[in-house]
């Protein structure tokens, strides 16, 4: 055996070494994730299990029984979701999760606890559980508990879904009329001025839409169209929601509008707060479209053309600060409201991104109490939010420069801040 090759085994012995190293550690750590995973699981059911049983003692008596239990659970999991930064609604979701998997699913729940499952089989496993008979669900655990220890979550999913349709009752039929009830759109923000949109909505439609925008691009690029393909179904779906034509009209021309040419065709109520000094063309500071953030001057003054109803909002470009004037008096004036729902953005509780324009406009200190009408007293809260601080426990006061101060139940304080001036 030559020099080079006794260096090279040594070095590829090395490496074997320090590999089964790396392996070995990371799936310890996993398994260390896993346990803890399934150990915040029995917290959050037990959480969830004493919202319940204080319900009545927690929730004025004025709201029903079922609905005293709903707000009791908000509050719960409103006061965790502030203790740790995150948004209320994931906080409720894992409640529910945990809830299935603690009281419906002990086998999963050990199997998570050891490590042999990480916390996405177990969410996988109880999303499925959900909607199997009570009938078949030992006989659905048991099997795709057995599937989940030796496959990869992403494999599961498929495979809970096939065995989830054996054990059910109802045929697909009855299934699939029932939530097709639960077709929406949803609207995404993404970086840089872009966003996704998600449409739920059968089976049939949505791959009838992906054919005929896949049909559109690829002959657009057949044609000659150099944008990619990707591009081209993005600009095809775009064109059939917004410029008036047919699908027939899109699959019959070769040549799809640019989103420059579909941008003309919006024509919404917005509201767009825009520096003074971007107004006046000599910068380029971004625009800010109401509910989704920074927009480009260009894209902002396109959309403004064409909106039968337009709010400008004139700020200071070095400083943010807002060209108005509020007034004190217990109706909110529109300026005032504009003034407000600006520098909020969003629904004042913290981790809650419910958009501040869809937000009650609410007194922190009452009317009846002293309190005034004016940008030091007024915060925008949702609905839910604007119920629950009047929750016994719940309290709420402002600070400078806007500055809320929260305090819940347990008497944890947490701050939040308003919206940053965006430019």
């Amino acid at each position: 055996m030559t020099e080079t090759t006794t260096t090279a085994t040594r070095a590829g012995d090395e490496y074997a070494a320090r590999l089964a190293e790396f392996s070995d550690e990371w799936a310890e750590i996993h398994r260390q994730q896993a346990a803890l995973d399934a150990r915040k699981a029995r917290l959050l059911a037990r959480s969830a299990a004493y919202a319940d049983a204080f319900a009545d003692a927690t929730v004025p008596a004025i709201f029903p029984p079922a609905e005293r239990q709903a707000l009791s659970r908000r509050s719960t999991c409103a006061a965790l979701a502030m203790a740790t930064r995150m948004p209320e609604r994931t906080v409720l979701r894992a409640t529910n999760h945990a809830e299935r998997l603690v009281n419906d699913a002990p086998g999963v729940l050990a199997s998570l606890e050891a490590g042999r499952i990480s916390a996405r089989h177990a969410q996988v496993i109880t999303d499925q559980l959900c909607d199997v008979p009570t009938a078949g669900r030992a006989v659905f655990l048991d099997q795709v508990l057995r599937e989940a220890e030796r496959m990869t979550a992403a494999g599961l999913k498929n495979r809970a879904r096939v065995l989830r349709e054996r054990l059910h009752p109802e045929s697909i039929t009855v299934r699939a009329t029932r939530s097709e009830a639960d077709r929406r759109v949803e609207f995404e923000p993404a970086a840089d001025g872009m966003a996704w949109v998600h449409l739920f909505t059968t089976a049939p439609i949505a791959q009838g839409l992906i054919e005929r925008v896949e049909v559109a691009a690829a002959e657009a690029r057949a044609a000659g169209d150099t944008r990619t393909c990707a591009q081209l179904q993005a600009d095809a779906l775009a064109a059939l929601a917004l410029t008036g034509v047919t699908p027939e009209d899109v699959m019959s021309s070769p040549v799809l509008p640019h989103p420059i040419e579909v941008q003309e065709h919006i024509k919404p109520t917005v509201q767009i707060t825009v520096p003074a000094l971007s107004m006046a063309g000599v910068s380029d500071a971004p625009a800010t479209l109401d509910g989704y953030g920074p927009i480009d001057p260009e894209a902002a003054a396109r959309i403004a053309v064409n909106a039968p109803s337009f709010t400008r909002i004139l700020v200071q470009s070095e400083t943010g600060a807002v060209l108005s004037v509020g007034r004190g008096q217990y109706r909110v004036p529109a300026d005032l409201q504009r003034v407000v729902r600006l520098r909020d953005g969003t629904c004042r509780a913290p981790g809650c991104g419910r958009r501040a324009r869809a937000c009650d406009l609410d007194h922190s200190v009452a009317w009846e109490d002293g309190g005034t009408t004016d940008v030091g007293n007024l915060a925008c809260l949702c609905r839910h939010h604007h119920r629950m601080k009047h929750l016994p426990g719940w309290n709420l006061q402002h600070g400078p420069g806007g500055a809320l101060e929260w305090t819940t139940p347990d008497g944890k304080q947490y701050w939040t801040e308003p919206d940053p001036a965006p430019f």
